[in-house]
């Protein structure tokens, strides 16, 4: 069994869409959308087969995220470069892009070398080995 795909509401399909393309990437299909329903979504490919959808419908609670505050449910999914030196470059790509680093690269205590970004939804994403 494998994850197929996680699903992100956002209110900026467009800037998340090119965030992972840009930065992780990803391949987008074509934009879904339902005009009764005022729905639209993108699946994005990676490269290691998992999909990430991004969703986008009027009326969807923005909710209380507080990106330094940890809570109950999906917290952040993780994206594998293949080194600590790749981890350390897109991190610091990302961050000249102008987007937050929450988490320097470094060694965790379970052996992931890390870091945290986050996207323009402010969805923390780990990038590790």
């Amino acid at each position: 069994m494998r994850i197929e795909h996680l699903a992100v509401w956002t209110n900026q399909l467009d800037a998340l869409k090119a965030f992972y393309e840009r930065f992780f990437d990803a391949r987008s299909n074509e934009k879904y959308c339902n005009p009764k329903k005022q729905f639209s979504s993108y699946f994005l490919s990676f490269a290691g087969g998992a999909r990430l959808e991004l969703m986008q419908m009027p009326g969807i609670d923005a909710g209380n995220n507080d990106i330094m505050q940890q809570h109950t449910g999906l917290i952040h999914f993780a994206m594998s470069t293949g080194s600590k030196e790749a981890v350390d470059a897109l991190t610091e790509r990302i961050r000249q892009a102008g987007f937050a680093v929450i988490g320097e690269p470094r060694w965790t205590g379970d052996g992931y070398y890390e870091s945290v970004v986050l996207d323009p939804d402010n969805n923390r994403i780990e990038i590790t080995i």
